[in-house]
């Protein structure tokens, strides 16, 4: 059983900010109010939501319930808070556009990279998740060096973490940019792409789905990317803060871990699948 805590020092001192008329006050500006100060007076916890992000997230078509490790982790936030969780469905290309249209208060599950560091901010990482190839049985190789020819051919997603880390570690190879991480796969399938490249939390389920379509390999030296929680940019940091804080202390006991593994098991990945030496 998953022990969940409830911070009271952290949430009393939120409290006290949001009922506090100076900080609100502060916190006002010409373009409408502040993160704090709108879920303060709506009591609702905004979070963007990607459908078919499995095993992040995931709407069902039935009823059209969510589901997903980030879906829990908001929905202990919310809870914490003793507020209610609403969510907004979105896309990994618009996510960073909604929170600067103010459409969401968080969008969790985005990796910090400089393009969206310039016009949105992060908290610390939620989860560590290390680069995979998803390859054909033929292909062979374990280090990055071993896929840097021109004769390999990775498929990813156009303007992805995947992408950058393709281009970064086997610049040599021939990078298939294709539009959604869907494409990259129908790729391998058809044996346009020898490899895909996926992080881990996203291979291991597609191998459990599909394991014909190839083998995982982890190429070393290991390069992994961070989940992140992002923000719309705002003169007042508090309710960013708190986040940043509250994803710290989940992360620390054990919670964010166990709804990751949790999750993955819904989809037909057990932890004991995890290669050898990678933890969430």
């Amino acid at each position: 059983m998953i022990k969940r805590r409830v911070f009271n020092m952290v949430l009393g001192g939120f409290a006290v900010a949001l009922a506090s008329p100076a900080v609100i006050a502060s916190a006002a500006r010409a373009q409408g109010k502040s993160s704090l100060d709108r879920i303060k007076s709506s009591g609702v916890l905004r979070i963007g939501g990607i459908p078919d992000g499995v095993p992040g997230y995931q709407k069902a078509l039935t009823d059209g319930q969510w589901r997903g490790f980030y879906v829990d982790i908001a929905q202990q936030l919310a809870s914490d808070l003793g507020i209610k969780l609403s969510i907004v469905e979105t896309t990994w290309g618009n996510s960073v556009l909604d929170l600067q249209a103010d459409k969401i208060d968080v969008f969790f599950g985005l990796n910090p990279t400089p393009q969206r560091a310039e016009v949105i901010d992060f908290s610390g990482p939620i989860f560590k998740n290390a680069f995979t190839l998803v390859a054909n049985k033929k292909l062979q190789g374990e280090t990055w060096e071993d896929f840097n020819k021109p004769e390999v051919r990775i498929a990813v997603d156009a303007g992805s973490a995947q992408d950058s880390a393709a281009t970064r570690n086997a610049p040599n190879a021939q990078i298939l940019r294709l539009k959604t991480v869907s494409d990259g796969t129908a790729a391998l399938q058809a044996g346009r792409a020898d490899a895909q490249c996926l992080v881990v939390v996203n291979a291991l389920p597609l191998l459990a789905k599909n394991p014909s379509i190839g083998k995982l390999i982890v190429p070393t030296p290991i390069d992994a990317t961070t989940s992140n929680a992002g923000f719309r940019r705002e003169e007042d940091k508090s309710w960013s803060k708190f986040v940043d804080d509250w994803i710290t202390k989940y992360r620390e006991n054990g919670f964010v871990q166990k709804s990751v593994i949790r999750n993955l098991d819904l989809v037909g990945v057990k932890e004991s699948d995890f290669p050898k030496g990678l933890t969430i």
